[in-house]
């Protein structure tokens, strides 16, 4: 009997001990980019070092999609972990109680640049909105600024312009229509409809970076409003494709959490991981793209200082996204009013 009792004792333990095992294994995070070279490099740079540091398997899904992101939650059928989301999402989707709030135990905070960190987001990277244009298609006459856009004689051919109501689209219309860059905000958003309506009918709409590229190396779309990182990985793959940096427009995609995340701790260890400075420099140094920890510029690349939004501080221009963060729900109501007029 004693025997028995011993035996049941050794076997439960075993059992327990497995179990520990088979669930540290299966530990797990759901990250959610946009998809084309951008997560990629976020695979490369972040997910698979991370994994083999870890341990923590590390599954790619995408498009983001931020209602797809409310509707898990409001439902607590939460699939996703981290997400690569804009920064005024971010900020709009915090106050809305949609996202846990960052662990800063284990995010180091303070390496983090202030102006790409928040409470329940940390930044993914930064980068610029710019003009790029399909040299194939123009030849040698290059468009400067955003005005390009508005002028179909001198620059035939669809424009490719970011289908979403965020920053970028109507700041670019009124830059094009002549309003000084401090005079911004608020945005005048009767007179940036009206200039978008002079081109609407030769407007061809992207919704992730993978598609812009594709407008814009195929020649479907002569030129257009695209991230910088994608111009550069279509330039790195051959394609004839030039930028300009004028008036280059600056934004911030953050990393969250959705309330409601089945592997909350995990999903912490891979933001810290993400947003530290060798995952930062080296997700840089793949994409073109700004870091955002204060530390990894000594890491970079010397080869790609032209490449980089750093590089053009002088013409640029921060996006608002706090202002968006606002005022976005009542922009979007009239932006996609306008989308099918």
């Amino acid at each position: 009997m004693v025997l028995n009792k011993r035996m049941a004792q050794v076997l439960l333990t075993g059992a327990l001990a497995f179990s520990g095992t088979a669930a540290l294994a299966a530990e797990s995070v759901n990250f959610v980019s946009w998809g084309g070279t951008t997560q990629d490099a976020q695979k490369d740079a972040w997910a698979t070092p991370f994994s083999k540091a870890s341990g923590i398997t590390v599954v790619q899904d995408g498009p983001t999609d931020y209602g797809k992101l409310k509707a898990m939650v409001e439902s607590g059928n939460v699939q996703w972990d981290v997400v690569d989301v804009e920064a005024d999402f971010a900020l709009r989707a915090a106050s809305e109680g949609l996202l846990e709030p960052i662990d800063f135990n284990t995010v180091k905070r303070e390496r983090i640049d202030p102006r790409f960190v928040d409470d329940h987001g940390v930044g993914s990277f930064y980068f610029s909105f710019v003009l790029g244009y399909n040299n194939a298609k123009l030849g040698k006459h290059a468009p400067q600024d955003w005005a390009a856009l508005f002028d179909t004689q001198a620059y035939p051919g669809k424009r490719a312009l970011y289908k979403w109501p965020s920053p970028g689209v109507l700041e670019l219309a009124l830059l094009a229509d002549g309003v000084p860059a401090d005079k911004l905000y608020p945005l005048d958003l009767d007179r940036a409809f009206k200039k978008l309506d002079t081109i609407k009918k030769d407007i061809v709409w992207w919704g992730g970076g993978a598609q812009s590229q594709q407008l814009l190396a195929s020649g479907e779309a002569t030129l257009g409003q695209f991230w910088n990182g994608r111009i550069y990985a279509l330039q790195q793959d051959g394609a004839p494709v030039a930028v300009s940096w004028k008036q280059n427009l600056v934004m911030a995609d953050f990393l969250v959490v959705p309330k409601g995340s089945k592997n909350k701790d995990a999903a912490m260890k891979f933001i810290a991981n993400a947003s530290g400075a060798k995952g930062q420099a080296d997700f840089s140094n793949l994409t073109a793209y700004a870091p955002v920890n204060l530390d990894s510029v000594q890491r970079l690349d010397s080869t790609l200082a032209s490449n980089l939004p750093t590089a053009y501080g002088k013409d640029q221009i921060t996006l608002d996204f706090a202002y968006w963060a606002k005022n976005g729900p009542a922009i979007a109501t009239r932006w996609n009013e306008w989308l099918v007029k």
